[in-house]
């Protein structure tokens, strides 16, 4: 199989969730291989300083000050989008949120925002790329940042709803397949699910992680946010007609 990101080059891509870790990997990556690459995230000046250290590559970073939780955010953004720079061919839903509250005790407002953010942000992207996609008859690539958390339950405090959020992701991916297909669409659609990655998730997202655990995870292995990037990579470089459904990737020695 011959792997190559020739037919994307020059093309638009969408990466939501851009400030910081995956997200920031994935839209440095895509801009080096010559993308168009439009950055949403509520720090939009963390995309804005990625945006001018990429100077000079083959591709450019746009950033958008957009929050995944909003819909009507996320219209602005592609209408932006579309309005400027042209239609969507890429997208990576790579937003996600986790808040600091639990099940028994739980905080409702949390909850929703991790549910508004993981879950029904990633399906309002997805629904407007897709329109554009179709419109234009783009055979187009969307990829959804999982979580082994969305195939299992990692036996780690204050998870509440997280594992949850992205169990639907794992649903929601084969159900837009299904969906795609049966409407003659050669859209492609893939799940990305990492292990643990060192990133800005738990600091950025008001999740204190006890410090007793703290001491434990100093000798965890970590995958850094350029692998989870280097996985993205792989799957857009695929034939038209190769799909990667869904790809795990850990560290080795990982304990989850």
């Amino acid at each position: 199989m011959v792997l190559s990101m020739d037919r994307w080059r020059g093309k638009v891509a969408i990466v939501t969730g851009a400030s910081a870790g995956i997200g920031a990997a994935i839209a440095k990556q895509l801009v080096e291989e010559g993308l168009q690459v439009v950055g949403l995230a509520r720090r939009s000046e963390r995309v804005e300083e990625l945006a001018k250290q990429l100077e000079g590559k083959k591709g450019k970073l746009y950033a958008l000050k957009t929050d995944i939780s909003k819909e009507e955010d996320i219209l602005k953004a592609f209408k932006w989008v579309s309005d400027n720079l042209g239609p969507v061919h890429i997208l990576i839903n790579n937003a996600g949120i986790i808040q600091q509250t639990n099940l028994t005790e739980g905080d409702t407002e949390k909850w929703k925002k991790i549910f508004d953010t993981n879950v029904l942000g990633l399906c309002i992207a997805t629904r407007e790329a897709v329109k554009i996609m179709k419109a234009n008859k783009i055979d187009g690539h969307i990829v959804h940042i999982n979580s082994i958390a969305g195939h299992g339950v990692p036996n780690y405090p204050g998870m509440n709803v997280y594992p949850a959020s992205k169990h639907a992701v794992t649903a929601l991916t084969e159900t837009l397949r299904q969906e795609l297909n049966h409407l003659g669409l050669k859209i492609k659609i893939t799940s990305v699910s990492p292990g643990g990655v060192a990133t800005e998730i738990v600091q950025t997202n008001e999740f204190i992680m006890d410090p007793k655990l703290a001491e434990q995870f100093k000798d965890f292995p970590f995958l850094q946010s350029e692998d989870v990037a280097d996985s993205v990579l792989y799957v857009l470089s695929t034939a038209p007609h190769v799909q990667v459904h869904e790809l795990t990737i850990k560290p080795i020695g990982e304990k989850f």
